[in-house]
């Protein structure tokens, strides 16, 4: 009798102490402030910058060619809005120099 009282007690406590272990573990993993991820997110952006900002040159350069012959079909075709449409394509090009050049200048990138 006392002896299957010992063993549900030792039961018991074998409960407890592994609920306690799981809650202690449970509270350490939650406390972690991620710091290894960011740094990770970091070296990531910052690696693949360079291929970024070229991509961003290379589809202004596009655009731009792209907006150099509808001006030009315009020009040649007589059209009233010729400068408005240059104005508007060369905007363009220019907007997306200035972005790759902010966003450089934002995340320190040199």
């Amino acid at each position: 009798m006392w002896r299957e009282n010992l063993d549900s007690s030792v039961e018991k406590g074998k409960k407890i102490m592994l609920t306690v272990v799981l809650v202690l573990i449970t509270i350490a993993v939650e406390a972690q402030n991620g710091k290894a991820g960011i740094e990770e997110a970091d070296k990531a952006v910052r690696g693949y910058f360079k291929s970024g900002t070229s991509l961003m040159y290379a589809i202004g350069a596009v655009l731009g060619l792209i907006g150099a012959v509808k001006v030009y079909t315009k020009w040649n075709g007589g059209d009233q809005d010729t400068s408005k449409v240059a104005a508007a394509w060369f905007g363009s090009c220019i907007f997306l120099v200035i972005v790759a050049t902010v966003i450089e200048s934002f995340f320190g990138v040199k």
